[in-house]
């Protein structure tokens, strides 16, 4: 059985994650990536609007960016495993 390579190489898992962020969302990611913020995932729970996830540089640090475009770094349920 061969195996199919199910890795994507990160510029465009960057691009399909980018794509999920609206414009405000957007706006905030770029000026948190000039900190070293990177954008790690985005989770689409069922039948409510997609989280997307920004971690700081160091990984300690993760907030949400909310569809308004703010960052919510309290997050009271957003399990991170």
């Amino acid at each position: 059985m061969v195996d199919r390579e199910r890795r994507q190489d990160k510029p465009a898992l960057l691009v399909s994650l980018r794509a999920q962020l609206n414009d405000d969302q957007l706006m905030t990611l770029r000026d948190l990536e000039r900190f070293g913020w990177e954008l790690k995932f985005v989770r689409r729970p069922p039948f409510q609007d997609s989280i997307p996830v920004v971690f700081d540089g160091d990984r300690r640090t993760f907030a949400v960016l909310r569809p308004d475009g703010t960052l919510d770094d309290e997050h009271p349920d957003l399990v991170i495993r």
